[in-house]
């Protein structure tokens, strides 16, 4: 097997991981918030681990980057939890193809954060991304759970655009793991305190699923994904990457016997098919 066939091996692996990460949603009786904090608790540690193992440096080369990687843990908590929040309230089919909307976001995003320009296609495909978010949304009711999901959904695609307009930024001054690790360690101290409001009741079975959620599904498959790129088109692996709502969606109808309905596969197909093309045409 060539070095290139091993990397789009490890790039599908890693989507395949991320797209049913999702699911823990569904499997866990946790709020959202406390299903996030087990995975970047978990998650970090993992990485923590790894960066003593191969004896990378931790330490940041400015102040002003430990607050600004403080932000980004922040808004990486904000982000999952509003993940987990809108597949627990709607399906998994809704929250994956919600937030499979933060490429439109980050259309918007890039010209303020890298003074890049606004093309009228990038316009026409947002709204083209919108059209597939109302067909996706049977009603916009906020009493409906699935508009609940849906909005929840697109906060999570939102705040995600944000993070990787940050984390582009970063990228190139620190590995991907150093970056990985302060912002899921931030995250877990930023939803500690949650643990008093909330005081849950954490069996046997949940500890087990919070693991996997952060060593597996979090931590292994981002290093896997990471290696993956040496070799990799950047465009290519985003091609691959929209791949991880079908790969959440499949599952979810094998596992938890969730069928789409006509309208979320055709607003589906409109959202992953304007995120492919955005793929293909950003290079």
């Amino acid at each position: 097997m060539t070095e290139k066939n091993k990397s789009l091996m490890e790039i599908h692996f890693a989507v395949f991981l991320f797209g049913i990460a999702g699911l823990f949603g569904k499997l866990l009786s946790l709020p959202s918030i406390i299903i996030v904090l087990g995975r970047v608790c978990f998650s970090s540690i993992f990485l923590l681990i790894l960066i003593i193992y191969i004896k990378e440096n931790i330490k940041l080369k400015q102040r002003k980057h430990y607050f600004y990687l403080v932000i980004m843990g922040v808004i990486l908590a904000i982000h999952w939890c509003t993940f987990f929040k809108a597949i627990q309230v709607s399906t998994v089919a809704i929250g994956l193809l919600t937030f499979s909307t933060f490429p439109v976001f980050v259309t918007f995003l890039e010209p303020y954060f890298f003074k890049e320009e606004l093309s009228l296609m990038d316009i026409i495909l947002a709204v083209i991304t919108f059209l597939g978010v109302i067909l996706v949304v049977p009603r916009f009711e906020l009493s409906n759970n699935l508009t609940e999901g849906a909005l929840w959904g697109i906060i999570s695609g939102f705040t995600y655009a944000i993070l990787s307009m940050l984390n582009r930024k970063y990228v190139r001054e620190y590995s991907s793991s150093v970056i990985a690790f302060y912002e899921q360690f931030i995250a877990t101290i930023a939803l500690s305190p949650f643990i008093f409001f909330y005081k849950p009741h954490i069996v046997v079975n949940d500890l087990i699923l919070l693991l996997l959620l952060g060593i597996i599904f979090t931590g292994v498959s981002h290093l896997i994904f990471i290696d993956g790129l040496k070799n990799v088109k950047t465009q290519t692996a985003g091609v691959i990457s929209s791949l991880e709502p079908v790969y959440g969606i499949i599952f979810a109808v094998f596992l938890l016997k969730e069928i789409p309905t006509l309208r979320e596969v055709l607003g589906g197909s409109i959202i992953l098919g304007t995120v492919f093309y955005s793929t293909i045409r950003s290079k």
